[in-house]
């Protein structure tokens, strides 16, 4: 990031499969001015694929991970058990945000409680909640 650019974060990657939430997500990343360059994926296999092949790449890495839990295919969850299997440096340079609509108490203790999680955040994301982020 340069001193003339206005946004937090160079790039933020969104796991988000529900159209709704996902433009819900960008639009406030965008609005609060987090960050302007949205690695958008509908999967979490996508956005391994993606971590995967950019692992060399610095640049390319996203600054900040929004991961929903309820996935198709793979959820959240699982996603952080194959972030795990990544170099080092990606899981150090791409800290994850956890996303839900989750009432249940295990899913927030489970995503607390993972080394990569920094936050969770309860669906709808808005402004004050990316403000204490």
């Amino acid at each position: 990031m340069n001193e003339n650019d206005p946004y937090k974060y160079h790039s933020i990657m969104v796991i988000e499969d529900t159209p709704t939430d996902r433009y819900i997500i960008e639009h406030y990343l965008k609005k609060c001015f987090i960050t302007s360059n949205i690695i958008a994926k509908w999967s979490a296999i996508e956005a391994l694929e993606y971590l995967t092949s950019n692992a060399d790449s610095k640049e390319n890495l996203p600054s900040l991970i929004f991961l929903d839990i309820r996935l198709p295919g793979m959820d959240g969850f699982e996603f952080l058990e194959e972030f795990e299997k990544l170099p080092p440096h990606v899981q150090e340079h791409c800290p994850v945000v956890m996303l839900s609509s989750s009432i249940d108490p295990w899913d927030q203790e489970r995503a607390k409680s993972n080394r990569f999680v920094k936050k969770f955040i309860n669906k709808p994301l808005n402004k004050e909640k990316l403000e204490d982020l």
